[in-house]
């Protein structure tokens, strides 16, 4: 018998972000999502050994991989709406709970419970949760800067915005990211391999 898990994962590609905004260049859900494993990652590792955090780093990989994984089912709704009144952020949250339920289902039986924490949030996992919900705010803001790199302003607004979000966050980590590895974000090639 055939499972359709991993083939609906690699459609993650087909999901374009920011829908609304004029982009100098698309952004798809599989590129956030590897970006978003990578920063999680990070954090875990900052947490741990700046902040006295003992995390388990690959796990925080492994939950930004497949944090938006609902969304090949939902779409990447726009965030106006999705947060535009509680209402509807606790509609979508369900209708998020029960496509990641069908995820789940499209694995054979013996591998849903290793996948399930992946897309239910467990209280073991909070403190990993913490770090992919920042690492998915940095990533927005390295799109805002790579887009106002490009001379696009179409993007300014959302830079404030998400700017302000990581720093209602109050995670520690994500501020000793942004101090040691945003900057890096505005320079062309030449200047990153001249670094350091």
């Amino acid at each position: 018998m055939s499972h359709s898990f991993f083939a609906m994962f690699s459609r993650m590609k087909y999901i374009d972000r920011w829908a609304l905004m004029r982009n100098t260049r698309k952004e798809n859900l599989c590129e956030h999502s590897l970006e978003v494993a990578a920063i999680a990652h990070a954090l875990a590792v900052i947490a741990n050994e700046r902040c006295g955090a003992s995390l388990n780093t690959e796990r925080s990989a492994l939950l930004g991989i497949y944090h938006d994984m609902p969304e090949i089912i939902t779409g990447d709704m726009p965030t106006p709406i999705k947060y535009g009144n509680p209402e509807l952020k606790a509609a979508y949250k369900a209708v998020e709970k029960e496509t990641a339920s069908r995820l789940v289902s499209l694995l054979p039986d013996y591998m849903q419970n290793s996948y399930k924490g992946f897309f239910v949030k467990q209280d073991s996992d909070k403190e990993l949760w913490k770090a992919v919900k920042a690492a998915d705010k940095i990533s927005a803001l390295i799109k805002c800067t790579e887009e106002e790199k490009a001379g696009s302003r179409e993007f300014a607004g959302a830079k404030k915005a998400v700017s302000a979000l990581i720093d209602e966050l109050d995670y520690a980590p994500a501020k000793i990211f942004l101090e040691e590895f945003i900057d890096a974000y505005s320079l062309n090639l030449d200047e990153l391999q001249q670094m350091n």
